[in-house]
């Protein structure tokens, strides 16, 4: 499969299985999963037919593992805007973990904290290139430390989804290191 045709199956995916399900007739259970057929068979519906084969590569394929196949079962990893339990445990993080964002959010951040905005978790990384990556997708980026291990000690809850992105409700300014650890 060709590359534009890989990311066009994968951007589909993101709006179905993290923020419109309804739009395609789809409903994710409890967990965020639906049968895979039941997917295909809405795309298909809705003009966006996809061969069980490109799914499976799109999900092998897709750089940032978005998505997860169980047998017979397909979501996305984590990012969903509609409420899904993804049913992770509560996990306990490394001392830092880093959140790329823009120097225009900055103000925002460092009166209110990181907030998950339209999804339900704010999303973090393990390393300083990935978050670099992330922030990069909306301009300039900047890397943001965030002092996790001090944050469970002072009982906030940690997550880490399938492809390793560590999942919390919210971020105080208090824990954010603006310098970098």
């Amino acid at each position: 499969m060709d590359e534009q045709r890989l990311v066009r199956i994968s951007k589909y995916l993101a709006k179905h299985l993290r923020h419109q399900p309804e739009r395609i007739g789809v409903e994710l259970d409890a967990n965020g999963w639906v049968d895979v057929e039941v997917l295909l068979a809405a795309a298909a519906a809705h003009r966006f037919p996809i061969s069980r084969a490109e799914l499976a590569e799109v999900v092998a394929s897709n750089d940032k593992q978005r998505y997860v196949i169980d047998g017979d079962r397909i979501r996305a990893s984590q990012g969903h805007s509609v409420p899904v339990d993804l049913d992770l445990p509560v996990s306990e993080p490394p001392a830092f973990l880093f959140h790329g964002t823009v120097g225009r959010n900055l103000a925002a951040i460092r009166q209110e904290g990181l907030r998950p905005m339209g999804r339900q978790h704010v999303h973090l990384s393990t390393d300083r290139e990935t978050a670099q990556r992330v922030g990069a997708r909306r301009g300039r980026p900047v890397v943001l430390a965030i002092r996790a291990g001090a944050m469970h000690e002072a009982g906030h809850e940690f997550r880490v989804s399938a492809n390793g992105v560590w999942l919390t409700a919210h971020v105080a300014p208090s824990f954010i290191d603006f310098q970098g650890p």
